[in-house]
């Protein structure tokens, strides 16, 4: 990861968000590139997934004292990009000092009915001063985070290493596949990659991430969630569709069979979740 860009635009976000490092948590894309460097990883010769945002799940509720989450992402040159209607609405942080378009958003856990009592949607809320997206079973990606340490020896323009968390390996799964069914053709497509990937990163310590499924995670979600999660490796991969064949595609270069794809998700899910 020595001398990329992203790197250093990464290492901003998390110099802003220094103080909150033991409450909030790396999901989506970024996430899945720091697995590359935990522990339990595996040397993988294919490059990760491209994003140019970083998702950060919050808790409902961050302590301040002194600068609050905006505050801080303001002195280190993000901007905020509001979009939509909502209220508060949506917002980008992205990065004013840079063209490779880098943006952070944050996403919090939606409980409850999905809408206030004047009928509107509850969309989004302020935590800590920054806009964060409600979502359902958002919760599961904040259970159970682990570790990675970013610093020079890593890539990472850190004189003093950093302990960032990340969403557990078994979470990231179990979300992919509880919000398969709201995601367009173009985007499961894009999660199937990276479900493929995942199981490939942690090909060698698949027991350990069904013991974390097993104890840290599953205890914790509704039994109809865990039916659906439990069914996926069939349900999903069981048979090939276009969504597979539309992840064999954009894995490009690597010339991954869509059959390949299939077996290898179908799988890696039973090991963990069966």
């Amino acid at each position: 990861m020595n001398g990329i860009p992203e790197n250093e635009q990464f290492a901003r976000l998390i110099a802003s968000l220094e103080p909150w490092l033991a409450s909030v948590v790396i999901i989506g894309g970024w996430a899945h590139r720091l697995y590359r460097i935990h522990p339990s990883a595996q040397q993988v010769a294919f490059v990760p997934l491209m994003t140019l945002d970083t998702d950060v799940a919050v808790p409902a509720r961050l302590q301040v004292t002194g600068q609050d989450v905006r505050e801080r992402l303001v002195a280190n040159g993000f901007e905020e990009e509001r979009l939509g209607r909502d209220n508060p609405p949506a917002t980008h942080y992205r990065l004013g000092d840079t063209k490779t378009g880098f943006y952070a958003e944050f996403l919090t856990p939606l409980f409850g009915a999905g809408y206030r009592r004047d009928g509107k949607p509850k969309a989004t809320r302020r935590i800590a001063g920054v806009v964060s997206q409600q979502l359902r079973h958002l919760e599961i990606l904040l259970y159970a985070p682990w570790t990675v340490s970013i610093g020079r020896s890593n890539g990472f323009p850190f004189a003093d290493p950093k302990q960032v968390q990340v969403a557990n390996p078994a979470s990231f799964l179990a979300h992919k596949v509880l919000i398969h069914d709201k995601r367009s053709r173009g985007k499961f497509a894009k999660d199937i990659l990276y479900i493929h990937d995942t199981l490939e990163i942690f090909g060698a310590r698949l027991r350990e991430v069904s013991l974390e499924w097993d104890t840290r995670l599953k205890p914790r979600i509704h039994p109809k969630s865990v039916r659906k999660i439990e069914r996926a490796a069939t349900e999903l991969f069981g048979q090939m569709n276009d969504e597979i064949r539309e992840a064999a595609q954009m894995a490009g270069s690597r010339k991954i069979s869509a059959e390949a794809v299939r077996e290898r998700c179908n799988f890696g899910l039973k090991q963990i979740f069966d």
